[in-house]
């Protein structure tokens, strides 16, 4: 294996943690980092958190876990290759969607809407607020006492984070400075890309299981068209499943060798000799070619139209947005319903901004199968 470049995060350089402690003798402080991550909580409940489709319509789509794990999965290979840190991208990649509600982006929505008189709600943030605050295992300190650059990678992997900020990063910010203003290291950078190109892939994919659209109809669209080209060509006769995983592998593919050769050239123009030179280059150094760019923006629009607003999809939006809608007011006004350890928690709040926070916070972590059953046992709706 090649050694780190040296703009690579180097983990004997770090900034620390919040919480001072001993070094490991077998691990590096984001190796540490990553199992934290694999260990808590949160990260267990992705299994039965949705992507698009909720937990319960079958057992073949992707949920929260598995994307984290095919994120991760993307991001070593990308970081591997442009000699980064591979520990520190596994560590952001795999934290990347702690902070997701039940329900996806669908849930997220109700919720924002919700919280807009306590400062609105932000999944980015909230996994922040998770690992410097929420998971509470270890004696000396709440949260994770993650590194400085795995924190920083989690809450602005996607850019600087600029103007009024999430009440959950703006808190935990006021205690440690993650410098949100400038972008992220590079290994962060490589997990916000390897997110799309995941994400991109597998939608497909479960778009097509779940009846929505037909191969053929990706057959015309941009990259893909030239992937199952190349397969036809090569097994005339394979079997459509076969057919199908060949195709989108070879976009999986694609996409890949795309940001490194794209990466690869900007770092050379850039010339960075230390990590700080690609934080403060003013733009993301981890990117995707403008071409390729372009014609993810059609898969993107095919995906919206035929997936995202599929009229069973959009019905089973409506529907899970009233579960969050009927969830929240009521805890809201009977927190003596909540878990005996969140009401020891409302028991030290002062005013209705933290209470509704603390709701949230509660909403926010549930599972989608766990969150339709407390709607049906305090509201009798299923």
């Amino acid at each position: 294996m090649s050694s780190q470049a040296p703009y690579a995060t180097d983990p004997k350089m770090s900034r620390g943690r919040l919480y001072p402690e001993a070094e490991s003798v077998f691990r590096t402080c984001f190796q540490r980092d990553r199992d934290r991550i694999i260990h808590s909580s949160a990260f267990r409940r992705l299994k039965h958190k949705t992507q698009v489709f909720i937990e319960h319509e079958g057992d073949y789509f992707r949920t929260r876990l598995t994307h984290s794990i095919e994120v991760a999965q993307v991001a070593r290979t990308i970081s591997v290759a442009l000699n980064l840190n591979s520990e520190l991208t596994e560590a952001v990649a795999l934290a990347h969607d702690l902070g997701h509600t039940p329900f996806g982006h669908t849930g997220e929505d109700a919720l924002h809407e919700l919280m807009q008189p306590y400062g609105g709600f932000d999944h980015n943030a909230q996994a922040v607020r998770i690992v410097t605050s929420l998971e509470r295992h270890y004696a000396e300190w709440d949260g994770l006492n993650l590194t400085w650059e795995t924190l920083e990678g989690i809450a602005k992997h996607n850019g600087p984070v600029t103007g009024e900020l999430p009440y959950a990063l703006a808190e935990y910010n006021a205690r440690q400075d993650l410098e949100l203003d400038t972008h992220s290291g590079p290994e962060a950078q490589v997990a916000a890309l390897s997110d799309d190109i995941a994400y991109n892939n597998h939608d497909l994919h479960d778009g097509l299981r779940a009846g929505l659209f037909t191969t053929e109809e990706l057959v015309q669209l941009p990259v893909l068209v030239d992937c199952f080209a190349e397969v036809d060509r090569l097994y005339p006769d394979l079997h459509a499943y076969r057919r199908l995983h060949e195709g989108l592998r070879r976009f999986f593919g694609v996409l890949v060798e795309d940001v490194i050769a794209v990466t690869r050239q900007r770092l050379v123009e850039l010339a960075p000799e230390r990590v700080e030179d690609i934080r403060h280059a003013g733009r993301m150094m981890v990117q995707f070619s403008p071409g390729l760019w372009a014609d993810l923006n059609i898969i993107r629009k095919f995906l919206f139209e035929r997936m995202y607003r599929a009229p069973s999809v959009v019905e089973m939006r409506k529907k899970v947005t009233n579960v969050v809608r009927d969830l929240f007011p009521l805890y809201l006004s009977r927190p003596d319903l909540l878990p005996r350890q969140w009401r020891e928690d409302v028991q030290r709040v002062k005013g209705d901004e933290q209470l509704a926070r603390i709701v949230a916070d509660y909403i926010s972590g549930m599972t989608d199968r766990f969150a339709l059953q407390q709607h049906e046992r305090l509201c009798g709706v299923e």
